[in-house]
C-alpha cells in the first residue's frame, strides 16, 4: 500500500517538540500555590439514565507517585457517556464515578517521582490513561478515564503523568478536548488502517463526534468525503465543511448506490464505520477494491439479518474493529491539526452548571460534531 504523501508527513513533524507529552521521573513533589482542599464534580450515581446524574462537592484529589492533578478547563463528550450513565456499558461502576472520558486543563500539583513538566503547562491525555504507544491490549480498560477511573466531569483529575500530552498555544482547550476519543478514533482509521493518501475517498457515516471528525482529518489529507445522515440541514453543513458527496439515507435507503455513482461507480477506498451491523453490508457493498474499513461500535443496534460479508472477500476489504488510540495517536493528530490549521466544529458550547443539559443535547441527536463543556 501506498505512504501517505510526503508533505504530510514532513509537517507533522513540524511540531512534534512542542507536542512532546512524555513525562520522565525523578524525585520530589511539586504544588501549586492555589491548592484546594475540596471541589466540584459530578458522579454517574444509579447508573438508571441521563437523571442518575448527580452534581456534588468531594475532596480535591491529590497526586500520588507518578501522578498530576490537572484544573479542568473544557470537556468533551461522547456517546458512551451516555452510555455509562444509563448502565449499559460493561458492568456498573461505582456510584461516585466522575465521567467524561476527554478533557483539556493546566496542571496545578505534581506527585512524588514527576519531572519533565511544570506546574501551569496546558494539557490533556487520551481517555485510555495507561495506553501510551504500541498496539491495543484489553488490560488498558483498567485505567479508562470516565468508566474505569474517574473522568474529566470536575473542576480537577488526577492523571499519570506519563499520559499527558502537551497543548501547542494555537491549541484552544475547546478544540483540545473535542479531538479525544473521537478524533483518536477517526485518525486511527484513517491514518494507523487506511494509510490515506490525497486522492482517496472516505465514507463516514451520521453526523456525531467521530463522523464529522473524519470528514475534517481526511480533508485535511487531501481526500474526498462521503457522509450520510437523515437531515438534508446536517448535510448542508456538512457540505460547508467540505464533503465532497452528501446522501440521505431516508430519502435514499439503498444509500450506498448513491454513494457508488457520485464517486463514478469505483466505490470508496476508507469507511469509518461509526453504526455497526445494521449498516455494514451496505458499507461493504460501497467499498473499492482493497478498501479498509474500521468498525467503530453498534449504534445503529442489532442488524435484522446477518451482514452480507460476499464484497469482503470479492473486493479483497480489510475489516478491522477498532478500539479508540493510544497517547501516540493522540500526539501525532494533534501535531498534524497544527501544522494543517484543523479546528474541531464543536456544535454548542456548555457551562459547567449545565452539564446535565449537555448530555441532554447529546442523546437528543440533534447536534453535528462535538459538544464541549467549558469551565471558566
Amino acid at each position: 500500500m501506498e505512504n501517505i504523501d510526503h508533505q504530510r508527513r514532513l509537517a507533522l513533524a513540524t511540531t512534534a517538540a512542542a507536542l512532546s507529552g512524555a513525562a520522565t521521573f525523578g524525585s520530589g513533589t511539586a504544588r501549586g500555590s492555589g491548592t484546594a482542599t475540596t471541589m466540584r464534580a459530578y458522579q454517574i450515581g444509579t447508573q438508571q439514565g441521563l437523571g442518575s446524574l448527580g452534581r456534588i462537592e468531594r475532596p480535591a484529589p491529590a497526586a500520588g507517585a507518578g501522578e498530576v492533578v490537572v484544573e479542568m478547563r473544557a470537556a468533551s463528550l461522547n456517546h458512551r457517556d451516555l452510555d455509562i450513565l444509563a448502565g449499559r456499558y460493561g458492568v456498573r461502576k461505582p456510584a461516585e464515578r466522575i465521567p467524561v472520558g476527554d478533557g483539556a486543563g493546566v496542571i496545578v500539583e505534581m506527585g512524588p517521582g514527576v519531572t519533565g513538566l511544570k506546574l501551569g503547562e496546558r494539557v490533556t491525555a487520551p481517555h485510555f490513561t495507561l495506553w501510551t504507544d504500541g498496539d491495543y491490549d484489553p488490560a488498558i480498560f483498567a485505567a479508562d478515564a470516565g468508566n474505569t477511573r474517574d473522568g474529566w466531569l470536575a473542576e480537577r483529575i488526577v492523571l499519570p503523568a506519563s499520559s499527558l500530552v502537551r497543548l501547542p498555544e494555537s491549541l484552544s482547550f475547546e478544540s483540545a478536548a473535542a479531538l479525544g476519543a473521537a478524533g483518536i478514533t477517526a485518525w486511527a482509521v484513517l491514518e494507523t488502517l487506511g494509510r490515506i493518501k490525497a486522492g482517496d475517498t472516505v465514507l463516514t457515516l451520521g453526523t456525531g463526534g467521530v463522523a464529522v471528525l473524519a470528514l475534517q482529518i481526511a480533508k485535511m489529507c487531501g481526500a474526498r468525503v462521503a457522509i450520510t445522515s437523515s437531515s438534508d440541514e446536517k448535510l448542508a453543513l456538512c457540505r460547508k465543511l467540505g464533503a465532497d458527496i452528501t446522501v440521505n439515507y431516508r430519502t435514499q435507503p439503498a444509500w450506498h448506490e448513491a454513494v457508488r455513482a457520485a464517486n463514478g461507480g469505483r466505490g470508496v477506498d476508507i469507511v469509518v464505520e461509526t453504526v455497526g451491523a445494521s449498516t455494514l453490508s451496505q458499507s461493504l457493498a460501497a467499498c473499492a477494491p482493497n478498501a479498509r474499513v474500521g468498525l467503530l461500535g453498534a449504534l445503529g443496534g442489532p442488524a435484522p439479518a446477518p451482514p452480507n460479508l460476499g464484497p469482503l472477500i470479492l473486493n479483497n476489504v480489510i475489516l478491522k474493529g477498532i478500539t479508540s488510540g493510544s497517547r501516540r495517536n493522540l500526539e501525532d493528530l494533534l501535531r498534524a491539526s497544527v501544522a494543517n490549521g484543523l479546528t474541531p466544529h464543536i456544535d454548542r458550547v456548555f457551562a459547567f452548571d449545565e452539564a446535565a443539559q449537555a448530555l441532554a443535547y447529546l442523546a437528543s441527536g440533534e447536534h453535528v460534531g462535538k459538544i464541549v463543556i467549558r469551565r471558566n
